[in-house]
């Protein structure tokens, strides 16, 4: 699974990576981007590809309160098309959900460790994402996000199971492609294949509340 994830590109740069045009919300850097808390996604739609803030944890358009959202953060991409949850947006609802890294917790001698992920050249990646907008409560809609993991590849097993799809070139435009089916889009999603480099971190990423340099520094004695 993916719980954390940080993103302290600066804004210019991920505007050029990402082809998407001025922002109208506050950017600023995140080290430790939690669940339920408002970050960037890339989606497209009849106006074209731009970059939004919305909230982690994909709440359904048919959910009956928002609280289903905390159990929605992470969606497996083998079965995204046979869970209730996900099968529309797997159709009409992709987005991207741009990182430079993320979070996982190995297993050490003195319980769970916290490690940061990340491409060796330092550039943001993307994270294959849904997308849903939320109409059940008072007020604006809510528009809410999960990201799409599998497998994890060989340069993080050892550390957990599971990560994040990462996309690369062509597969971001793909996966973004309004006109491309569920079942098609879906053949995209696999275990990263690129470089990946891996340090543990301080425990204070454990705390939401800690959303700071700091949380992506490596432990004392731990070369990044």
């Amino acid at each position: 699974m993916c719980g954390r994830y940080s993103l302290a590109t600066p804004l210019d740069d991920l505007i050029e990576v990402f082809d998407v045009p001025s922002i109208d919300f506050v950017y600023r850097p995140r080290y430790n981007v939690a669940p339920t808390q408002q970050a960037p996604i890339v989606a497209s739609d009849e106006r074209g590809t731009r970059m939004g803030m919305f909230r982690w944890g994909l709440v359904p358009f048919w959910a009956k309160d928002v609280g289903i959202g905390s159990r929605m953060i992470n969606a497996r991409s083998e079965t995204l098309l046979e869970k209730p949850a996900f099968r529309q947006a797997t159709h009409a609802r992709r987005c991207l959900v741009p990182a430079d890294g993320f979070y996982e917790w190995g297993t050490g001698a003195d319980g769970k460790v916290p490690y940061w992920i990340h491409s060796p050249g330092g550039v943001p990646i993307a994270f294959a994402g849904l997308w849903e907008r939320w109409d059940g409560g008072e007020g604006d809609p809510l528009f809410t996000f999960t990201i799409v993991t599998t497998e994890a590849s060989r340069a993080i097993a050892r550390i957990h199971g599971r990560m994040p799809v990462i996309l690369e070139g062509e597969a971001r435009a793909r996966w973004l492609d309004r006109d491309l089916s569920g079942e098609e889009a879906v053949e995209l999603l696999f275990p990263y294949e690129g470089e990946l480099m891996a340090y543990e971190v301080s425990k204070i990423v454990n705390s939401p509340a800690n959303d700071v340099p700091e949380c992506r520094n490596p432990v004392e004695g731990v070369a990044p």
